[in-house]
């Protein structure tokens, strides 16, 4: 490297964002997942013992993945190769592979192979890296924001050891923080930040490094040479909250709404959906999971909240945000407080399991259209009833095939309106099973 080369590196380390210059060089430097480098924990003993297996790290973002590979590969005297599934192919993991062939054979040096967000590799990535890790070829380290057992093929979770971390409490961070304002690869103590702005930023953070780092960058510029509270608030202007819309984050909160919901907790249901919103959720998202859950848990026990959720998507429609979050509070607390009932849910899903069961079963002649005389003269549609002739404009009357009669798929609750239904529904069956049927009549 020449002189010029070096300083161009000098330069771009000093450029680089805070969260980077402060990334840790030792593993007395990380900060958190104590449950794994503490001393006696999995990862220090597989350290202190040079045996580190390939490793899948799961966790939130800003919680160490990358920096925590790193460390393993420097700290083992390994060499360090990195590829992105968003960026890398096959051909990537080949050129890589064969670089730790040679490695091995010259040096006798293992690699240590870091692929980040391994969840976005596809069956044929996974399956072109699978015998290399089977091998030890390379020693894989996959980083993970998503469920490995969900995106990582079986084959090549068996031959790695998942390891989860959690994100960072506010006091880890306030640490981290405070080594940042002081170290000279951070902000040198060229700003002071007071414990009411470091524990506030901490605060935003959601346990994400990353964006602690980020925020106090953001307010060290923003406050100058002091930052207090009100600095650091002005400058991130609100709370960044924990929510990958593309992530595992964004289905835990969206089931901890439509769960809050179907236990009529309007409150948790209003905090849940308030999560969603401010962290930039789509709110036609919400809509549709409110609709859909209007006929899944309530159904005829209130059949006004389909109404009411499709309504309340059409006002958001047309006046948009901010004031539409108004009618979505409306839908919201409305589906939370009525009365509940699956048995639409239900009732389809055994519909469906008889068709399976018994597929196509003929349509019995009394139900059969009949627009020609032939069919008319083989019975099609003879001796239908047409129930608007007679009182109160019903009449016992078998619409199932005949294999099917001893059936009932709607099994209503006595909730809310649908125990009117219900009713009705049990007088209908009785009138049914005690009418007599005339000679030759099916059944």
């Amino acid at each position: 490297m020449d002189l010029f080369e070096h300083a161009g590196q000098e330069e771009q380390a000093r450029l680089a964002p805070l969260a980077e210059r402060m990334r840790p060089r030792t593993l007395s430097e990380f900060v958190g997942q104590e449950h794994l480098t503490a001393e006696g924990r999995f990862l220090r003993r597989a350290l202190d013992s040079d045996q580190v297996p390939s490793l899948i790290f799961w966790g939130p973002p800003g919680t160490g993945k990358t920096t925590l590979a790193q460390l393993v590969a420097r700290s083992t005297g390994a060499a360090f190769e990195a590829l992105s599934a968003v960026l890398a192919g096959v051909k990537d993991i080949r050129e890589t592979v064969a670089r730790a062939q040679d490695r091995w054979k010259l040096h006798r040096q293992r690699t240590f192979l870091f692929i980040d967000e391994i969840h976005r590799f596809n069956k044929a990535q996974q399956d072109a890296l699978l015998p290399h890790v089977e091998k030890g070829t390379v020693t894989l380290i996959g980083a993970t924001t998503e469920n490995p057992s969900f995106e990582v093929n079986a084959a090549l979770l068996s031959r790695t050891r998942v390891v989860t971390l959690r994100g960072l409490e506010d006091e880890e961070l306030v640490a981290l923080l405070r080594r940042a304002v002081e170290d000279p690869r951070g902000l040198g103590g060229q700003a002071r930040v007071d414990d009411e702005a470091l524990a506030f930023l901490a605060s935003t953070a959601g346990g994400d490094a990353r964006k602690a780092l980020t925020a106090l960058e953001v307010a060290a510029a923003h406050g100058g040479a002091k930052v207090d509270r009100a600095a650091a608030e002005e400058a991130l202007q609100q709370k960044m909250l924990l929510y990958d819309k593309g992530g595992e984050e964004h289905y835990n909160v969206i089931s901890a709404f439509i769960k809050s919901m179907r236990g009529s907790d309007v409150d948790g249901a209003l905090y849940w959906m308030a999560r969603m919103l401010e962290a930039g959720e789509d709110p036609l998202f919400l809509f549709r999971r409110m609709v859909i859950f209007a006929s899944e848990d309530i159904g005829n026990a209130d059949p006004r909240a389909l109404a009411v959720a499709v309504d309340a998507l059409r006002a958001f429609q047309l006046v948009g945000l901010p004031e539409g979050t108004l009618p979505l509070t409306q839908a919201v607390t409305y589906l939370a407080l009525a009365p509940k009932s699956n048995a639409v849910l239900t009732a389809y899903a055994a519909a469906r399991e008889a068709v399976e069961k018994q597929g196509a079963l003929p349509v019995p002649l009394h139900l059969r259209n009949a627009p020609t005389k032939l069919m008319k003269s083989l019975g099609y549609g003879g001796g239908y009833k047409y129930p608007h002739n007679f009182e109160g404009n019903y009449v016992p009357e078998d619409y199932l095939p005949e294999a099917l009669r001893s059936r009932s798929f709607y099994t209503p609750t006595r909730n809310g309106l649908e125990a009117e239904l219900s009713d009705r529904y049990e007088a209908i069956r009785r009138q049914l099973a005690e009418r007599v049927r005339e000679p030759g009549e099916e059944g």
